[in-house]
């Protein structure tokens, strides 16, 4: 990973027990994700790189989050329940040949910069950052706890789909290159600074198996879950696609 301040994610994992190979890492290791080649937001791509069926998702200004919404990138609620009724049903694939070194993040962004302080950037207010781009006062508000976060080396750059997970619906057979841009999705919702103990209570654990403490964000992670797994064409099994369902329901109508 580039720049980081906190504790780097376990870099082998053992297919149950995942702390911290999740979607997300900690203030040195903020989950998973960064970006310098990124689909741009008209292009869907397949699990290996090819063309996808999805339409591009709406958004405001690349990389800002539409009015109403703290992630960028995010389907309207009926976008994300037609999404996720053409989503392949699948088993989760096994953790044979995972590391979370062969989605490289995080990427250099220019301006010294790179994925995780464009992102703590993004997702915060007042937030400064010194010479080398690195965040040094801000208030964050974490979407999963509803927590209120000053200071940044208690945040987590969380991958919305786990890197881990999206290894075993899909990512498996990708190349290096559409594994870094996964990693390093600033487009669509794929990224965000959550509070630390949020993110790694999260784990690389699916909808299923962990949602946020927070109800009134579940809209939110339904939609979003569902955009990134459309957009990289990754599988979802039956229990996941309930959930999402059960989430994606709470969207104000």
């Amino acid at each position: 990973m580039g720049r980081q301040s906190g504790v780097r994610g376990a870099a082998v994992v053992v297919a149950a027990v995942l702390l911290g190979i999740s979607g997300c890492g900690g203030p040195g290791h903020s989950g998973d994700g960064k970006t310098g080649s990124a689909p741009g937001p008209g292009t869907a791509s397949g699990p290996n790189g090819g063309a996808s069926s999805a339409p591009p998702a709406p958004s405001g200004a690349a990389g800002a989050p539409a009015p109403g919404d703290v992630l960028p990138g995010l389907v309207s609620a009926a976008a994300a329940r037609t999404r996720l009724a053409a989503l392949t049903t699948g088993k989760p694939g096994t953790m044979a040949g995972y590391s979370r070194d062969k989605f490289t993040h995080w990427a250099e962004q220019g301006n010294k910069c790179d994925t995780r302080e464009v992102v703590l950037k993004r997702d915060g207010a007042d937030v400064t950052q010194d010479a080398e781009c690195r965040a040094l006062t801000g208030r964050w508000k974490s979407l999963y706890d509803g927590a209120t976060v000053t200071e940044a080396a208690k945040l987590d750059i969380d991958h919305m789909v786990p890197l881990a997970e999206a290894w075993r619906s899909g990512a498996s057979a990708w190349d290096a290159a559409r594994r870094k841009a996964f990693a390093n999705d600033l487009t669509r919702p794929q990224l965000l600074a959550v509070s630390a103990s949020s993110n790694r209570s999260k784990g690389d654990q699916s909808p299923d198996l962990w949602q946020p403490t927070d109800k009134s964000s579940w809209c939110q992670y339904g939609r979003a879950w569902t955009t990134v797994k459309s957009h990289y064409a990754l599988t979802v099994t039956d229990a996941e696609r309930a959930m999402l369902t059960t989430m994606i329901d709470t969207c104000a109508p």
